[in-house]
């Protein structure tokens, strides 16, 4: 095995190198900028990185996919000099052999913005996007007036309309990305590293992302992006290399290889295994009544029925209002109106303690900020919803709680050595795990499901839907919000289309599976016709 994965290895290596050759004779203005040659690494006796072989291209962007714990973050601290590798060199176009050296690296035009950004919160946009290369006067003194006209001017090529005299305190996390992003790539910068960005934008957030990668391929700068979304690997690039356990096992043109290619190779399985086989045999009568909801202010109201055993999923565009309905149905957002009635019983509005009880839980689109606290142990977040049933006189009984943790974890197929793990030291789609399993300590009729796998590579995505499938087949409501096509054909029994906060339409389970299924979706949503084409 070990030998055919070696082979594998070296004839991608060899068909990459005579790409090269090919691209560069085709056009003089492409050229290799950082050539990765036989790269590992290793911590604590577990193979990161094993003789990895990439090139990066002016002007070109590579996708750097796989799953988390594939090793993309280190590669790129390799590359950008944060992490010495313990075999293998980083040789750039000047022939410079990079060594562990951050400073050399930026010397030599390479930056990498990391998923954690690290902005200076408490300064202006100008300060920021200045830092390290500060415009000075003739006598010495800080030039703030140039910088910040050229603040100014480098925002409004990039079409970002914000006054560069802002904290950046006060600008969204959407917006400080584009700040850091503008930081690194606007002072000869060569080689840019972006670490996951989308994983904290939505969809209108992605789109400027990406006008702002065209630009800087436009001039000439290397992109090295790591993802594991399909969709992000089809948008932005050029060339898509597949990292698994640490193995290069694609490296391809985006032209030549396929999503199943893609998919297969981080994952090891087809495409079409991602999603098991939906079970309708326990869906039985309805559990949670909506009725005109009004989750914002202007909307009419939505209304929706789901059964016991059924998966409803949420569908329609960006700014649907389909977390909005979520919170209101749970009482953590103050509606306008409706009710929410759970068999036979209306519910407080606003009243997430009453929701709790009358056994609906609420897995957040944002995990880190409403789903798990991410300083704390599995075990002390796993018993925050149903803390009353593991404690007594104010003291927690650890064994019945453990009992409760572990059945839980099991449910949702976490594998954890300890309980008292912080939960911040899990991979996004066990940290998804927890945020989930922890309901399940207690009795739970109705779950709500916003964005069930954002943030979670496609591994664990698979897991997680399992997990979805199974719980409803062994009798609970799932009410999930999504904005994956696939993940709402893949798992939902109804779809319910919304806009503007109402119910736009409906599509049942037969309706789903016909192949114009995501055409409608997209017509619902719109407001158009079903009727005619697109």
């Amino acid at each position: 095995m070990q030998n055919h994965e070696d082979d594998v290895r070296d004839s991608l290596r060899d068909a990459a190198r005579a790409r090269g050759v090919q691209q560069q004779s085709r056009d003089g203005s492409q050229h290799i900028v950082v050539q990765v040659d036989g790269v590992s690494k290793s911590y604590g006796g577990a193979l990161v990185l094993n003789r990895i072989d990439i090139e990066l291209w002016a002007g070109q962007v590579i996708a750097l996919a796989g799953e988390n714990g594939a090793g993309k973050s280190t590669l790129l601290k390799i590359i950008a000099g944060q992490v010495k590798a313990d075999a293998g060199r980083v040789i750039l176009s000047d022939g410079t052999q990079l060594e562990a050296s951050p400073r050399l690296a930026h010397l030599k035009g390479i930056s990498i913005v990391p998923q954690e950004l690290a902005p200076v919160l408490e300064r202006p946009i100008y300060e920021n996007l200045f830092l390290g290369h500060e415009l000075r006067t003739r006598f010495g003194l800080l030039d703030r007036g140039a910088m910040i006209a050229r603040a100014r001017e480098l925002l409004s090529e990039f079409d970002i309309d914000v006054d560069p005299k802002l904290l950046v305190l006060n600008l969204s996390l959407p917006l400080q990305q584009v700040v850091e992003i503008l930081k690194h790539a606007s002072f000869g910068c060569k080689v840019l590293l972006l670490d996951e960005p989308t994983s904290a934008l939505a969809a209108f957030e992605v789109d400027r992302l990406y006008r702002i990668i065209d630009k800087l391929k436009a001039q000439g700068v290397a992109i090295a992006y790591s993802t594991h979304k399909m969709a992000e690997i089809r948008a932005v690039a050029d060339h898509v290399v597949v990292l698994r356990d640490g193995r290069l096992v694609e490296d391809s043109p985006i032209a030549d290889i396929s999503d199943d290619e893609i998919i297969n190779g981080l994952i090891g399985r087809e495409l079409g295994q991602l999603f098991p086989e939906k079970r309708y045999e326990n869906v039985g009568n309805v559990v949670l009544k909506v009725e005109q909801l009004k989750a914002t202010a202007n909307s009419a109201g939505a209304t929706f029925i789901a059964r016991r055993g059924e998966i409803v999923a949420l569908a329609g565009l960006a700014g649907a209002g389909r977390t909005e309905i979520l919170e209101a149905i749970f009482g953590i957002r103050p509606s306008h109106g409706g009710n929410v009635v759970i068999e036979g019983r209306a519910q407080k509005r606003a009243k997430p303690c009453e929701s709790i009880d009358a056994q609906m839980a609420l897995v957040p689109e944002d995990r880190k900020v409403g789903g798990i606290i991410l300083g704390m142990s599995i075990f002390d977040n796993c018993i925050l919803p149903n803390i009353g049933k593991f404690t007594r006189a104010g003291f927690v009984r650890r064994a019945k709680a453990r009992t409760g943790i572990s059945s839980a974890m099991k449910r949702v197929k976490l594998q954890q050595k300890r309980d008292n793990q912080t939960v911040e030291r899990l991979s996004g789609g066990n940290q998804q795990k927890v945020a989930l399993g922890k309901w399940l300590t207690g009795p739970v009729k109705i779950l709500l499901l916003d964005e069930p796998t954002r943030g979670v590579d496609v591994g664990a995505r698979s897991e997680i839907y399992k997990v979805i499938i199974d719980l409803a087949a062994n009798g609970m409501c799932v009410v999930m919000a999504s904005s994956d096509m696939l993940e709402v054909l893949g798992l939902a029994h109804r779809v319910i289309v919304v806009k503007d906060g109402e119910v736009a339409g409906e599509l049942s389970k037969d309706e789903i599976d016909k192949p114009d299924a995501q055409r409608r979706i997209f017509q619902m949503a719109t407001h158009q016709s079903t009727s005619g084409n697109l």
